[in-house]
C-alpha cells in the first residue's frame, strides 16, 4: 500500500496527493501535522528516502532559522527538531513498498507508483 505524509494547506503536497489518487492504487494518507511522527518513524522514513536527516529539513521556515540555522546538529538531534517541530518535515512523502520519494516536484511521485 502507497503512503503519503501530507499537509492539506502545502499546494505541493495537494498535487502529490493528486497523483496519488489518480493513480488507482491503494493509499493512506497521514497527516503528520495531526498525527506526529515518533522519531522511530522519522528514522524509518529518512532510510527508506535514502538520505540525510538533514535533507529532510525544510530550511526556509522561521523555525528552522531561528533555532537551529548555523548550527552543527548531529543526525539525532536533526531527527528531534523535526519530532518536535513537524513544520520543518519536506513534504510530501511518499512511500510504495521499499521506494520512497519526496514529491517536489509532485511528478517524482510517478517514478515509485
Amino acid at each position: 500500500m502507497i503512503t503519503i505524509y501530507h499537509n492539506p494547506r502545502c499546494t505541493k503536497s495537494r498535487q502529490g496527493l493528486e497523483i496519488v489518487e489518480n493513480s488507482g492504487k491503494p493509499f493512506q494518507i497521514i497527516k503528520y501535522l495531526d498525527e506526529k511522527l515518533s522519531t522511530n518513524q522519522l528514522n524509518i522514513i529518512v532510510k527508506a528516502l535514502g538520505i540525510k536527516p538533514i535533507e529532510l529539513v525544510r530550511k526556509n521556515e522561521a523555525i528552522w532559522k531561528e533555532n537551529f540555522k548555523g548550527k552543527d546538529l548531529t543526525d539525532i538531534e536533526i531527527i528531534n527538531a523535526m519530532v518536535a517541530n513537524p513544520k520543518l518535515i519536506e513534504r510530501p512523502i511518499v512511500i510504495n513498498g521499499n521506494k520512497a520519494v519526496i514529491g517536489r516536484p509532485p511528478e517524482r511521485i510517478l517514478s515509485i507508483i
